[in-house]
């Protein structure tokens, strides 16, 4: 098993984690403008998303998600469930990690319970959909040669707006997300069913992309 994958995978998820939460908090600091707020919280998503996919795909395949490792192991026919199970320690060890630098930096509790309440109908299927349509800009953008760090960071930048749930679309983020009692949190209670309509979700997208994408048809 490489140290490196795993680093890479640890790294990643902590650093985006903390642009999440960082970014959150720094908006609320600055404005009361809910939308203000939204606007560069996706921002600095979309764009820590874009540096860290490009530079630690090489090392790793970047997922930084749990679903996205999952479901491009089943797609590629490389299922290795130690490597597997490796990886998605990294990144939910990783998002715990980088929301405490997030609140330190920002003179918070290392570590907080988040009381931010995320529940509904609306906002687990936006979060089902979320997840579809990234493993479909992943999948595609691999098919078609294109710069999956660029389309993924667009679609995260985008599906903040456009989803009810402001697109967490991942596991192990929102896990890291619940030690944070600010803007970008999510309460405990509401994280597992997150985390299982994702989980759908990525179901879903395996289906849609073999016909889609691996079908030789």
């Amino acid at each position: 098993m490489s140290a490196r994958r795993t680093l890479s995978e640890f790294l990643g998820t902590a650093l985006l984690v903390m642009a999440v939460v960082g970014s959150g908090i720094m908006a609320t600091n600055l404005t009361a403008d809910v939308g203000v707020q939204l606007l560069a919280n996706a921002i600095a998503t979309g764009g820590a998303l874009l540096g860290l996919i490009t530079v630690l795909a090489p090392l790793s395949g970047a997922s930084f998600n749990p679903v996205v490792s999952i479901v491009i192991s089943i797609l590629d026919r490389d299922v290795k469930p130690i490597r597997l199970m490796t990886d998605i320690v990294a990144q939910f060890a990783g998002a715990v990690v980088g929301c405490c630098m997030a609140n330190l930096m920002f003179g918070h509790p290392w570590i907080e319970t988040s009381s931010k309440i995320r529940t509904g109908g609306p906002q687990w299927f936006s979060e089902a959909v979320a997840v579809v349509g990234l493993l479909i800009i992943i999948r595609g953008g691999q098919r078609a040669g294109a710069n999956v760090a660029a389309l993924v960071a667009a679609w995260i930048t985008g599906a903040y707006w456009f989803t009810s749930s402001t697109s967490i679309a991942n596991p192990a983020v929102g896990f890291g997300r619940m030690f944070s009692d600010s803007f970008a949190g999510i309460a405990p209670e509401s994280w597992p069913m997150f985390a299982a309509m994702q989980l759908v979700g990525g179901a879903v997208a395996v289906g849609l992309l073999k016909v889609l994408f691996d079908s030789r048809d």
